[in-house]
């Protein structure tokens, strides 16, 4: 029989009558993570999704991999399926983890038997199996609490399956069960991060960046276009919303001081993209502000940015953490290579000398006074190219 991926969920099995939903909405993110790799049959029973191939000419190998980016999933195994007998388990395991049995030194056996029919109980499973194995390979020595290789057999409604240790899945929720956000996407590492932390927590995303040529080149852009891609790895396929900025930017350097340029820069950011979320469905922004990081992410500068989206919940992923941690996340999920790429994004054009720490609510609304704040919005908003990913 071929070999299959078993995938074990996460908090998912711990939902009530809805988990029928999050499980849909995962077999829906799987078969389309799994297209470019084949025809797969998905399922679930009894906690465990199935990756079964239709036919030989399926890449299960390439499926394995791209499976374990997936949200929702905290365990990926590359098994084999054989008979419901303890010898064809047996043998399944000799055949299948061959060089992984003479590889190692120690080695136990741990079984599950979901189908209590089965002659056997897991016990007497395990030590079967592995008196079997340790009689035929001389390098392996029992470790029941230690072992280099734990051999699992898990015996189950359809058939009895083989695998070795799990690898780690990408755990969180399946996308779009926690409904559509819009993420603003810097140039940075942080922006990415956030992106990927709240899609862990099945949000379904919308991207929007801010572009201000010729302040900013094309190389910046297309630097924030391939973080993006690399963030459909876990988030799926997504819009990314370029938004014309140098207008609004020309026009703040001439009429707001100097001090609060980025805070009222930032409150327009915050302005397209709850419309950008009002015309996608969208429910929150996200950001990658951490609070304390740059003049524009104290308390009182958050404040201040946040006012001009009363209706919407600003969802800030990495408000807590330090830059290391930010830095460990972008080398684990892969944007950290292309975030450091030294092209400057709008957030560097006319960066103040001074920066105001604490900005008040009041002082801020007086220096965008003199501003057609919903022309200049309305503007940016018609001028937006939009770019799948």
């Amino acid at each position: 029989m071929n070999e299959m991926i078993l995938l074990k969920l996460g908090e998912m099995v711990l939902k009530g009558l809805n988990r029928r939903t999050f499980e849909d909405k995962l077999h829906a993110n799987l078969h389309r993570r799994l297209h470019p790799y084949g025809q797969f049959r998905v399922y679930t029973r009894q906690s465990t999704t199935y990756v079964e191939p239709k036919d030989d000419t399926c890449d299960v190998r390439g499926a394995f991999e791209a499976i374990r980016h997936v949200f929702g999933i905290v365990g990926v195994s590359l098994a084999r399926p054989c008979e419901k007998d303890k010898d064809a388990i047996l043998a399944c395991a000799k055949e299948f983890l061959d060089d992984k049995l003479r590889a190692a030194r120690t080695f136990k056996v741990e079984t599950k038997r979901a189908d209590k029919s089965f002659p056997m109980n897991s016990i007497q499973t395990s030590q079967y199996v592995g008196g079997e194995l340790h009689e035929a390979y001389d390098n392996l020595e029992v470790d029941v609490h230690n072992p280099e290789l734990t051999v699992h057999v898990e015996i189950r409604d359809y058939a009895a399956y083989v695998h070795a240790d799990a690898e780690p899945g990408a755990g969180g929720l399946p996308v779009g069960v926690n409904g559509r956000a819009v993420s603003l996407l810097s140039g940075g590492i942080d922006s990415p991060v956030s992106s990927y932390m709240i899609a862990k927590r099945g949000v379904a995303l919308e991207m929007v960046h801010f572009f201000s040529y010729p302040y900013t080149s094309p190389e910046a852009k297309e630097k924030v276009l391939d973080l993006a891609r690399q963030l459909t790895a876990y988030c799926g396929h997504m819009v990314v919303h370029v938004v014309p900025f140098t207008k609004i930017q020309e026009e703040l350097r001439r009429s707001c001081p100097e001090e609060l340029f980025t805070i009222v820069m930032r409150r327009f950011m915050m302005r397209i993209s709850r419309e950008i979320a009002k015309r996608c469905g969208a429910k929150a922004l996200v950001t990658g502000e951490c609070l304390g990081q740059v003049a524009s992410q104290t308390m009182e500068a958050l404040a201040c940015t946040g006012a001009v989206v009363p209706d919407l919940p600003v969802l800030r992923p990495c408000i807590g953490m330090d830059k290391e941690e930010i830095v460990q996340i972008s080398r684990r999920i892969g944007t950290y290579d292309t975030s450091i790429l030294p092209y400057e994004d709008c957030c560097t054009v006319f960066t103040p000398r001074h920066p105001r720490l604490r900005p008040t609510l009041s002082e801020v609304e007086y220096a965008e006074q003199d501003l057609d704040i919903q022309a200049l919005v309305d503007e940016a908003i018609e001028g937006i190219e939009r770019v799948q990913v």
